[in-house]
């Protein structure tokens, strides 16, 4: 539905500006979507996976080692790095994670060998070649997002050309809370390739994400504060962020290539000039129908 209260469809042939801002946009999509259809792939035939749990003392480590065997890794296997207290270790640890997606288990043992052949010594725990589901992998992500607590996220797409190992070391081994945890999610080799056209633009080779979980309100200042001082110090260090883990409300910074920014501003003022739907919602909504302005406040010269 626009902003007009017209009923449209919306695919590459008919209204295709609105397809390519859906496309990241985020809340400042001017118009509502009602309805979409998806074109399904056939299920995923075989998902393999190795974790590897390291003590925090050895995350310079391990995070050596996987920022150099990503960039050159099987393109279809997720690589993760999580920094949490697991359930049944009463320690913060480093977690590497490789997810394999393949026609075959073969296939999948293949992808999954460079990280069980050359990962570090040292770990705690090694579950190798273990099979695993889309629902199981769901499940695990719920279980890390207890409900009934408190959160504060935050995020950023470290550039590829600083000590990303030193730049988030902090962030890492000094988090707030049991239950809190850090991310840094392997890019590349799939941040090289070429785009499609449309309004998510921003990427690196590193994505780092920082969740923030505690249970009681007299911890929110504390917990507040130790994320806003972390993204201070890597903020710089980023080219942009991801808006799905953002606050508007806390600070402005890239979230689009400038010129993917502009054009999408330009359709928000042209789809939606009265700003009829609820846009960014930054501080005060001072923005309001121009949207968002793409920069990064928190730079070396920032505040």
């Amino acid at each position: 539905m626009t902003a007009e209260g017209e009923y449209v469809r919306v695919d590459s042939k008919q209204n295709s500006d609105l397809l390519w801002a859906a496309k990241g946009a985020g809340p400042g999509f001017p118009a509502v979507v009602t309805r979409f259809h998806l074109k399904v792939r056939p299920k995923i035939p075989c998902m393999l996976s190795s974790v590897f749990v390291y003590p925090i003392s050895k995350y310079r480590e391990v995070m050596d080692w996987l920022t150099k065997i990503t960039p050159d890794y099987d393109s279809s296997t997720e690589i993760v790095a999580v920094a949490a207290t697991p359930p049944g270790i009463d320690q913060l640890c480093i977690i590497p994670l490789f997810l394999a997606f393949k026609e075959t288990e073969g296939e999948c043992l293949k992808a999954l060998e460079p990280a069980n052949k050359s990962r570090p010594e040292g770990f705690i725990v090694e579950d190798v070649n273990k099979q695993t589901s889309l629902a199981k992998e769901y499940r695990d992500q719920a279980n890390a997002n207890p409900p009934g607590h408190r959160y504060c996220a935050e995020n950023g797409y470290v550039n590829n050309d600083v000590d990303v190992v030193g730049v988030l070391e902090h962030a890492f081994t000094t988090l707030p809370s049991p239950k809190s945890f850090a991310l840094w999610y392997a890019m590349a080799p799939c941040s090289r390739r070429e785009m499609p056209d449309m309004a998510l633009s921003m990427q690196s080779d590193h994505y780092f994400a920082i969740y923030t979980i505690w249970k009681d309100e007299v911890d929110d200042e504390r917990c507040q504060k130790w994320v806003h001082d972390m993204m201070k110090d890597v903020a710089p260090k980023c080219d942009g962020a991801y808006l799905g883990d953002s606050d508007f409300q806390v600070r402005q910074t890239k979230f689009w290539t400038d010129e993917k920014a502009r054009k999408l501003m330009a359709l928000r003022q042209e789809r939606d000039p009265s700003g009829r739907i609820c846009g960014y919602l930054d501080h005060g909504d001072k923005t309001g129908v121009r949207g968002l302005l793409n920069v990064n406040e928190w730079s070396n010269n920032g505040s």
